[in-house]
């Protein structure tokens, strides 16, 4: 699969479309901005994201991916329950490692199409003081219509993320750890640990700055092929699309630390679609 298409359309989007100014850029969302609720996982905004990854660098060749990813906030009393949901589609030109969305990999000639769906629920406070906080189960499903896209296992776990938004911007991490309960016999079981700290760092304009990393421990692999660490960072920016808001980032990060079959380094970018209260 490979998404030149939809690529093309979102470049054009994000050079093309209307810029939010930096006054603009602050609207009503809980007592802050706009930015500061997009930079906010457990924020009460719905929003649509497709983020696109590419890896290179892999003893299989490159790979790439597209993760549809709707956040659905809902408010009860004094408390957010926000569901974010990551769909993945996955072009893999066989097996590679380290990656969240396939955490047991089995050796292949590549395949594309859907892979395992993952669903996460945060309980938050709505109006948090200090820290921001949230907390729920994930659970990932085997939904992937290839064996070489998936782990053919069902996973759950914990997952959690806190975060702190000062004046100059927002940091903070995620953590989740996923396990399998059933699910094929023949592969192998799940034990995935996914740590995500993050900073943005605002600029004028709707312009900020970013680092994500997203590393994952695979406690059933050897010893040598356990961790995947990145390092980098990118840039993003708030634009309109007529009276769409909208958020758009890029980024790039090398694998300091890696499995054998996973790859070097990886480049991606997020096109998202805002939906303030």
């Amino acid at each position: 699969m490979r998404f030149t298409l939809i690529i093309i359309a979102a470049i054009i989007a994000f050079s093309g479309g209307q810029a939010i100014a930096q006054d603009e850029a602050k609207q009503s969302q809980g007592g802050g901005d706009l930015r500061a609720a997009v930079q906010n996982p457990v924020g009460a905004m719905y929003s649509l994201p497709f983020k696109f990854n590419f890896d290179y660098g892999a003893s299989n060749g490159a790979a790439s991916f597209l993760n549809i990813q709707p956040v659905i906030p809902i408010t009860v009393g004094d408390w957010n329950l926000i569901n974010r949901l990551i769909v993945p589609l996955i072009d893999s030109p066989g097996e590679v490692s380290g990656l969240p969305s396939i955490p047991n990999p089995i050796p292949g000639d590549g395949a594309t199409g859907l892979g395992d769906i993952n669903y996460s629920l945060f309980l938050s406070p709505a109006k948090p003081k200090g820290a921001i906080w949230g907390i729920g189960p994930s659970i990932t499903v085997p939904s992937a219509s290839d064996k070489e896209l998936g782990s053919e296992k069902w996973s759950a776990g914990p997952t959690g993320v806190v975060l702190f938004q000062p004046k100059w911007g927002t940091f903070g991490m995620l953590a989740r750890h996923l396990g399998s309960f059933a699910g094929d016999s023949d592969r192998g079981n799940v034990s995935q640990s996914l740590f995500e700290p993050f900073v943005n760092y605002n600029l004028p304009n709707g312009w900020y700055l970013i680092t994500d990393l997203i590393i994952t421990a695979n406690w059933e692999a050897d010893s040598g092929d356990k961790w995947t660490v990145p390092l980098g960072g990118g840039v993003g920016k708030l634009f309109k699309i007529g009276d769409q808001a909208m958020n758009a980032r890029t980024e790039a990060y090398y694998n300091v630390e890696k499995p054998d079959n996973a790859p070097d380094w990886q480049w991606g970018f997020t096109i998202q679609f805002l939906f303030p209260k």
